[in-house]
Parts: C-alpha cells; sequence; structure tokens
C-alpha cells in the first residue's frame, strides 16, 4: 500500500513521470525499504528544500505503520547511481 502510494505521488510531482520506478524489499516480518527511482532532474524535487517534501511523505507513510503494522524507510535515487 505505501510503495503504491508514494508512485502516484511522485510522478504527480515529477517532469518526467513515465520514468519513476518503486522498488519494495521486506527486510523482515516489521520492516521494508522502498526505493524510489527517478530522472537525476526529478530527484531534488522529491526531497524538496532542505529535505520537506520527503519529510512529508514519510510522515504519511507513518500512517501506514498504524494501519499494517510495518516501519518503512523511504530512498531515494537517480538513474545514474
Amino acid at each position: 500500500m505505501a510503495d503504491k502510494f508514494i508512485l502516484s505521488f511522485a510522478k504527480l510531482i515529477a517532469n518526467k513521470p513515465q520514468e519513476i520506478k518503486v522498488h519494495r524489499v521486506d527486510v523482515d516480518d516489521t520492516f521494508s525499504e522502498i526505493t524510489v527511482i527517478a530522472d537525476k532532474s526529478d530527484t531534488g524535487k522529491l526531497i524538496g528544500k532542505e529535505g520537506k517534501m520527503i519529510s512529508a511523505i514519510k510522515s504519511v507513510i507513518s500512517g501506514c505503520k498504524a494501519k499494517e503494522e510495518r516501519s518503512y524507510r523511504v530512498i531515494i535515487k537517480s538513474h545514474e547511481e
């Protein structure tokens, strides 16, 4: 659920939404890592000024924690990395 939200939200923000990809890795029963891969020009938009956009995304995702009983880590990467 959280990864689908992040994918749809990132596509709304990005200049090149067709290049957004989201990968979820379940580390254990209570923790998942969500990696957003975007064009280099869009990574700044996803992180936001002083990290405010990614902080807002993480705040919304923390609401999923209450429903799914799972913690998430969100990572933003560009295609070049």
